[in-house]
């Protein structure tokens, strides 16, 4: 018998969760008939709607039920952090509350991991039912990008859908760093992997929680947590640039030397330069900011998340109910 901890972070989810929640109740049968038992953590990030409200009914009425909420909204990435710091499994899946993670593929993810002997079973997505060609499009190439810039192997089409054994969970846990990027860290801390394929369907209800700024936001910290590639471009750029500008001035010299009567210095090729170079000065400190504004979140050394509450967790001291949750050490 084994424990399956089923981690979801929840965003404003309230028109989900009733669906969300009979699906569940309709797959426990299955995998207790292996033997194993489940809890299901909830990670309430702060939502404004009536999510919690459901939560605290769900705590009442089903035991395998436990809900961290957050003092406010945290992210994606670190609500998903919660749920693997607070998870007892020997197995712990990480789903999105919105089904596009369908939780019918439990029984054959466990199968791999328990009679296969893999460490981590991701789902890669063979389809994206519902999604703009917009979004397939930045999507493709990002991985794309991602690819080439990086020395981590990172799975494409994939997301945060995936078993992990204990000693994967215990490994990710260790690492406390501020800009989260799960997939990336998944991939970077090895073990046995596989990828289990399937068509993603559409969200069941309600809106997306990643629209293109949050997007935009995850794609930065993958990029920057996981490559130093922006700041090698940034040198070659200039390298390149100042080279250029040294041939130029050759040129123009040599045109000077061979005619100077025909010379006709404009404005054009100064401004033209002038505006380039500071472009690229710009765009340089840019990338640079972005590296020094991540050293500065880690130094100050803050918690991850603050929880404001704890339900359902039976087993422990009740004076631990509000609690801080500061980087593992």
């Amino acid at each position: 018998m084994a424990l399956i901890s089923l981690v979801f972070p929840i965003f404003n989810e309230e028109a989900v969760l009733p669906v969300l929640i009979a699906r569940l109740e309709a797959l426990l049968p299955t995998l207790e008939l292996n033997g194993d038992q489940i809890e299901v953590l909830f990670i309430n990030d702060g939502s404004r709607d009536g999510s919690l409200g459901q939560l605290r009914e769900l705590v009442q009425t089903r035991s395998w039920v436990r809900v961290l909420s957050f003092s406010r909204n945290f992210g994606h990435q670190v609500a998903v952090t919660a749920g693997m710091h607070h998870a007892r499994g020997a197995a712990v899946v990480l789903l999105d509350a919105d089904l596009q993670d369908p939780p019918e593929l439990l029984p054959e993810m466990i199968r791999l991991w328990r009679d296969e002997g893999w460490e981590v079973v991701y789902g890669k997505r063979r389809s994206r039912e519902g999604e703009t060609a917009f979004k397939l499009l930045t999507a493709a190439i990002f991985y794309k990008t991602l690819q080439r810039l990086t020395s981590v192997a990172i799975p494409e089409n994939t997301g945060d859908f995936r078993l992990m054994d204990r000693k994967v969970v215990d490994a990710l846990n260790t690492m406390g760093e501020q800009h989260r990027f799960l997939r990336g860290m998944a991939a970077w801390v090895g073990f046995k992997q596989h990828a289990l394929e399937y068509d993603r369907p559409a969200r069941a209800a309600g809106e997306t929680k990643y629209p293109f700024r949050k997007m935009f936001k995850l794609a930065m910290d993958a990029i920057t947590g996981f490559s130093y590639a922006p700041l090698k471009l940034s040198r070659d750029l200039g390298i390149f640039i100042a080279l250029a500008a040294i041939a130029y001035g050759v040129v123009q010299a040599a045109r000077y030397a061979i005619a100077p009567n025909s010379f006709e210095p404009g404005w054009t090729s100064i401004i033209v330069v002038l505006s380039l170079l500071s472009g690229v000065q710009l765009v340089t400190l840019g990338l640079i900011g972005e590296y020094i504004g991540r050293i500065y979140d880690e130094v100050k050394g803050r918690p991850l998340y603050l929880l404001s509450e704890k339900l359902g967790f039976r087993d422990e001291d009740p004076s631990q109910s509000q609690s801080t949750n500061s980087r593992p050490s």
